[in-house]
């Protein structure tokens, strides 16, 4: 099958650190020509993914991020370029509105934010003409009045995941902003009586100013900031910890960091919001826990939880291999019924097929 998959112009494929979008597309475009699909990816010209990238575009430009006309000149040139193939597999949030006026033999957009109100207009205006995939059940939820032509959770290379040993402190992996609850996983490692290292991104204005005023006043001996870590530095300390802190205090549409503890063998403890639920399996591969006092409990019991019931089960439920078969799948459902008829006849693909349960 002939795959064109569409990247945001901000960020190179894969990252070269924080972007968990642009490590879903790397990952995918990479598991689906090892499945012997032939992929083109339009990206960046700084990209390196080791698929068949298209020429001519620039080098990304993250200081232009959420600029309309760049967004939408990189889109237009990529639809005008990927047309021909049998699926495309939008990652932008221009990508719906533009693909209207392209005549695709299929098109899916990937929905990895929140459902705001004002994204699903976007997603309203593609119309028929693209099927959606949420990531997770909780944020298909959000959006009743769309029939998401499947839910399918992400994926992270498990094989390039080191197994950790373990270890009697803490982490706290993400953002350094309210939303990720970073000052909350304080409190609740503080109630338990252990030591909490912290790595997270602290890049933007906003991101630096809560630091300052909310986690600085907060740090000593037993709670370490240890800046943005590198991919094998944040497995590292993910391997050597007792147990992630993921305590989010947004309904968070899927989260990366606990599946990639979990591949490391470290257990989650979280708070209940967005997809931890669908993630962490309750007394096997963590805890999901409401109050801060709940959560220090569950984090002194995160150690007696079997580090290979963590990694067995990221093998399982959240390997590459396992999202980019869900995606072939998906694909070859949307052809095999647009085969069925014009290619260029409008038919509510989204809307005809029922999401996974």
């Amino acid at each position: 099958m002939k795959i064109g998959i569409i990247a945001p112009p901000w960020i190179p494929i894969p990252p070269p650190a924080y972007g968990g979008i642009e490590y879903f597309i790397d990952l995918l475009a990479r598991e689906l020509a090892a499945a012997g699909h032939d992929v083109v990816l339009a990206a960046s010209g700084d990209s390196t993914c080791p698929v068949r990238r298209l020429p001519g575009f620039p080098a990304a430009d993250a200081a232009g991020m959420g600029h309309t006309a760049h967004e939408l000149s990189h889109v237009l040139r990529a639809y005008e370029a990927v047309a021909h193939v049998d699926v495309v597999v939008d990652n932008t949030i221009a990508g719906p509105v533009i693909a209207r006026s392209v005549r695709l033999r299929a098109g899916v957009t990937v929905a990895h934010g929140a459902l705001v109100p004002r994204l699903q207009e976007i997603f309203a205006a593609a119309g028929t003409t693209m099927s959606f995939v949420a990531i997770s059940h909780h944020q298909a939820s959000t959006a009743r009045q769309f029939r998401f032509a499947e839910v399918i959770h992400h994926g992270i290379d498990v094989d390039a995941v080191p197994v950790g040993p373990g270890g009697e402190e803490a982490c706290f992996v993400g953002r350094m902003s309210p939303d990720k609850g970073v000052v909350q996983a304080i409190s609740a490692a503080r109630s338990a009586g252990i030591r909490l290292r912290i790595a997270a991104k602290m890049r933007e204005a906003s991101e630096c100013e809560y630091f300052e005023s909310a986690v600085r006043p907060l740090l000593g001996p037993r709670v370490e900031y240890l800046g943005e870590l590198s991919a094998s530095e944040k497995f590292e300390l993910m391997g050597s910890s007792c147990a992630l802190l993921n305590p989010i205090q947004w309904d968070e549409p899927f989260g990366l960091a606990m599946i990639e503890s979990l591949a490391t063998g470290t257990p989650v403890v979280a708070t209940g919001r967005g997809s931890a639920p669908e993630i962490v399996v309750e007394g096997e591969t963590g805890f999901i826990r409401g109050d801060p006092d709940e959560l220090a409990e569950a984090l002194q019991r995160a150690s007696s939880l079997a580090r290979s019931s963590c990694r067995a089960d990221a093998r399982v439920r959240f390997s590459g291999r396992r999202m980019a078969s869900d995606y072939a799948s998906l694909f070859a459902r949307l052809t095999a019924r647009r085969d069925d008829m014009d290619p260029f006849t409008e038919v509510d693909a989204a809307g005809e097929l029922e999401p996974r349960s």
